[in-house]
């Protein structure tokens, strides 16, 4: 059944908009500004739009108030939320009702002002009974949590993930719609305020307003239509909890799962990816990610990353447009991990550009490291 789905859909279709600081703009008119945007790259208007998956940090139902914006009539939609790794989710949900018929264009947007508006999300995340009497600050108390268990356990090193960071910016340097470019150093990471030992400022995503969208189409449909398509070739999901202290074991993610099922069915290894996009609220998401997905052995994610592996010029590029450490990171990032990865299959990255790119992994992060979602785009070859 899933080998049917390998190269069946394909994402035609990209866009960004207001990423950084967008005052005066709701989430809806950013995420409708970049929904318009990614349809015009695909050569298609919101009127072909019959598939709508959407999600927002403010609406309780979401695909119905982006639907309403949009003046789009579903005949299929998808707003269930798991947090960041909706939107790599929602790939696959599209890819399913693409291939079943449900319908023919999909449409896949968020859209977030959480920085304008002074980094406010209303919308609640869940209760967390058992951890609430111990006055956490979450999400980084939990991602704090893990980053003392992997040091501890496994002797990664502050300057290891500092690593992660300083990779981040060197990538983001490259990218001229990415929030913050400016030089960064091991030694800046490392001195920047204390948040929650051990993360400082610089171990943790920005904050920042945007919106994306990704336009999703029948492969038989994509090879007529403007841009050069990237295919769906796997993915998988897993999610084990909610609050972190219900993890079995705080250095092994749902990812250790969600990655395998997406190799499988794209008939892949981590030796075939050629860039990832992974989503990196914290610096040990990529550590601990890198892990789970199979790139190297649980607790060699620190030494994996350090000499500028995944930098610019390394071996595996990893977040080439900054990722959520230093492009943007507007609530939630997943969609972003797509954009990215369609851009660099299409040769469209300009200085940050890898060379030869045919295999692209996302991976979305959801919740305190709870759920977890895995994607292979490729290219046609």
């Amino acid at each position: 059944m899933t080998d049917s789905l390998r190269g069946a859909a394909a994402i035609v279709g990209v866009a960004t908009a207001g990423l950084g600081e967008a005052p005066g703009r709701s989430s809806l008119e950013l995420l409708g500004e970049a929904a318009r945007l990614a349809l015009a790259d695909a050569g298609l208007g919101i009127r072909d739009v019959d598939g709508l998956f959407a999600n927002t940090a403010v609406h309780s139902h979401p695909a119905l108030s982006v639907g309403e914006y949009l003046g789009v009539r579903p005949a299929f939609s998808e707003s269930s939320s798991i947090g960041g790794a909706s939107f790599v989710g929602y790939a696959l949900t599209a890819a399913m009702a693409l291939q079943a018929g449900l319908c023919k264009v999909a449409l896949i947007c968020y859209g977030s002002n959480q920085r304008t508006e002074s980094g406010r999300l209303r919308a609640k995340s869940g209760s967390q009974d058992y951890e609430t009497p111990y006055r956490p600050r979450h999400p980084i108390s939990s991602f704090a949590l893990a980053t003392a268990r992997h040091m501890h356990q496994y002797g990664t090193t502050r300057e290891q993930l500092a690593e992660v960071a300083v990779a981040a910016r060197r990538w983001a340097g490259l990218n001229p719609e990415a929030f913050m470019r400016e030089p960064l150093s091991i030694g800046d990471v490392l001195g920047a305020r204390m948040v929650s030992d051990p993360i400082t400022v610089r171990d943790c995503c920005l904050v920042t307003d945007g919106a994306g969208a990704v336009v999703m189409t029948r492969a038989d449909r994509a090879r007529d239509l403007r841009r050069r398509p990237a295919y769906l070739l796997g993915a998988g999901m897993a999610h084990w909890h909610m609050q972190v202290d219900q993890m079995a074991d705080m250095t092994v993610t749902a990812a250790s799962e969600s990655g395998p099922r997406a190799f499988a069915m794209a008939g892949l290894s981590p030796s075939d990816v050629d860039v990832a996009q992974i989503y990196d609220a914290f610096t040990i998401n990529i550590v601990l990610a890198l892990e789970d997905l199979g790139f190297c052995a649980k607790g060699e994610g620190g030494a994996f990353v350090q000499d500028g592996r995944i930098a610019p010029g390394g071996a595996l590029p990893v977040n080439t447009n900054g990722g959520g450490l230093s492009c943007c990171h507007p609530g939630m990032y997943g969609i972003f991990t797509l954009i990215e990865a369609t851009r660099q299959l299409r040769g469209e990255a300009g200085a940050r550009q890898v060379e030869g790119a045919r295999v692209a992994l996302c991976h979305g992060n959801g919740g305190r490291l709870a759920s977890q979602v895995t994607a292979l785009i490729g290219t046609e070859r």
